[in-house]
Parts: C-alpha cells; structure tokens; sequence
C-alpha cells in the first residue's frame, strides 16, 4: 500500500501515524485523569497536597525510584535484545519508552510489541517480539513467585473470610483451562501472542544460559522497587506499617491483579478494584488506595510515555525517509 505513494505521500503518511500515537496516548491519560468515577481528580490534588506528597524531597525520592524502576527495565532490554542486536542503552531506552507510548491505549499491549518490532529489520522482527514476550514473563513469574509467598502469608495473619466454594469453583476452571492447554500445546495449536507454544519453548532453549539469570536479577530488582514506591507511598499517607507487613499485603494485590484477566487499557482500573478490596481487609481507606494507585500509575507509566513520545515522533525517521527514497526507486 505504501510502496505506490509519492515520496511526500509516505512522509505525511508516517508523520500522520506518529501524531496519531502521541495524540491518543495524551488523551489517554487526560481521559483516565479527569473522568476517574471513583477518584475526582481535585480531590486527588488537594489529598496528595495535604500529605505534602508535592515537597521537593518527596518528589526527588519518588523520580528517583521511577527512574531506577526503568533504568533496570532498559538494561532487562538491552540484555535480551543483543541476541538479535547490540545495542547500545541509549538505543534501548528510546526503543521501550517509545513502546510504552504505543502501548498505553493499545489492548494487550499490542503497540508495545509492534512499536519495538519496527526498529529492526522484517527477518528479525518475530525474534524480537518473541524477547519481549520472554521480558514480560519472566516479570509475571517474579510477580506470581513473591506473590504466592506473600498470599500465603496474608491467610495466615488476616485469616480472610474466603468463600471456599468460590475457590472451588475457580480451582476447578483454572484446572480445565490447564488440561487444554497442555492439550494444545501438545497439538501444537495452542499460542501465546501469536506464536506455538512449542516455538516459544524452544526459542527460549536456544536462548545463551548467561541471559536468563540477569532476565531474572533485573525483574526482581524491578518488583522490589515499584513495591517499595507503593511501601514508601502508604507511609507517606500516613498508614504507619511495618515493610514485612506492608510486602505481604503488596505482594498478594500485585499477585491478583496480574492474574484477573483484563486488557492493558483497563489495567490501572484492575489494580484499583483488586488494591481496595485487599487493603480493605487490613483496614486502609478507600481514598489512600485509590490515590497511591493512580500516583504510581502517573509515575511508572504516564511521565516515561511522556518522554517516550519524544521518542515516537522522531522514531526512525532517517531509516523510513530511506526506505521511502527505494520504494520510489523500484
């Protein structure tokens, strides 16, 4: 389609797909910001301004753990990638941020696979979406590892009131969900982002064992960050907690979140149900919760795509200009 337009055509054309992303992010998070039902934004400015969450040493420390979150985020990158190319962290920092941008309004996170996918050339492109599938994973075992540990607890010391045959219930469904995918995959028919599970499992196998370990130290840090900004964001509202007690309660609303499923654009919505349904137990108000979420959501994902919107809009251009320049020529 692309390949019979002028070459001013494909300028406009692609500049025109770029503004869209950027567009749709901002009024993504202007959206998201402005029509919260559950949380007036006013109220969530005067709430943060009360707790003297807008000081200069607050905000440094909280930029400082964002920063980290996705300085560890980008070398977890970078160290992935290099199998299909080596590049350098600048190149792998442009590279997420502009993907986190594509993604924000995206369903599934669709605009991150195919924003990271279009910086390399077509032959490489399944290998690079199928690292940043092997990223997100080993981020959600790390998720489903502390969390498991950290429900079990949450049982023992708040003994919450379970309905057993609910558990029952979803034991159940989880269990046929299991049978068929072991059975698809066997048939070779079941897929995760597209791809065979059978492909999946041996890309990995084929993967240098020197990445894996780092894949995994990088996502741990990584949840031990953002877990303590949502530590450090429940004292700052003054819910005085230990850290142990704190990470168990932390540890199990990040483990259900992640396993309700949900698409990416109602992920912050997920996370406020689930967090105020978990805090709720151990006796922390609606409007703390509320208001850590939607601020760890506005640091770790709203300023970064920010950014990476600076990214989108000079995204490639020199390469695309010079792909426009052959199609014209051929």
């Amino acid at each position: 389609m692309v390949g019979g337009l002028s070459y001013k055509t494909k300028q406009l054309f692609f500049m025109l797909i770029k503004l869209s992303i950027v567009i749709g992010a901002f009024y993504f998070i202007h959206n998201r910001l402005t029509t919260n039902e559950h949380l007036n934004f006013s109220v969530f400015v005067d709430f943060l301004t009360k707790n003297d969450v807008f000081s200069l040493k607050n905000v440094l420390f909280l930029l400082i753990l964002t920063f980290f979150n996705w300085f560890f985020e980008i070398l977890k990158w970078q160290n992935l990638v290099k199998i299909v190319d080596d590049i350098s962290f600048s190149d792998a920092a442009k590279q997420l941020l502009a993907a986190l941008t594509a993604s924000l309004f995206t369903p599934n996170r669709i605009g991150d696979y195919a924003a990271k996918a279009i910086y390399y050339k077509a032959s490489k492109r399944p290998k690079v979406m199928l690292l940043n599938l092997l990223s997100h994973m080993m981020q959600m075992s790390v998720t489903t590892l502390f969390g498991v540990i950290g429900l079990g607890f949450f049982i023992y010391t708040y003994n919450p009131d379970i309905s057993y045959y609910k558990l029952g219930r979803f034991v159940i469904i989880l269990a046929v969900v299991l049978s068929f995918t072991i059975f698809g995959a066997k048939q070779n028919t079941f897929t995760v982002k597209g791809f065979s599970l059978k492909k999946v499992i041996g890309f990995i196998k084929g993967i240098s064992r020197k990445t894996h370990p780092k894949n995994a130290v990088y996502s741990v840090i990584r949840y031990f960050i953002f877990s303590f900004q949502f530590y450090f964001l429940l004292n700052l509202f003054g819910v005085d907690v230990y850290y142990f007690n704190a990470m168990v309660v932390i540890t199990t609303m990040y483990l259900v979140a992640s396993i309700i499923p949900s698409v990416f654009i109602f992920d912050v919505v997920v996370k406020g149900s689930v967090a105020l349904y978990i805090f709720e137990i151990v006796g922390v108000n609606d409007l703390t919760v509320l208001s850590i979420i939607t601020l760890m959501w506005i640091l770790n994902f709203v300023i970064p795509s920010i950014i990476g919107s600076f990214f989108v809009l000079r995204f490639n251009a020199s390469n695309l200009m010079r792909s426009a320049r052959k199609l014209d020529s051929e």
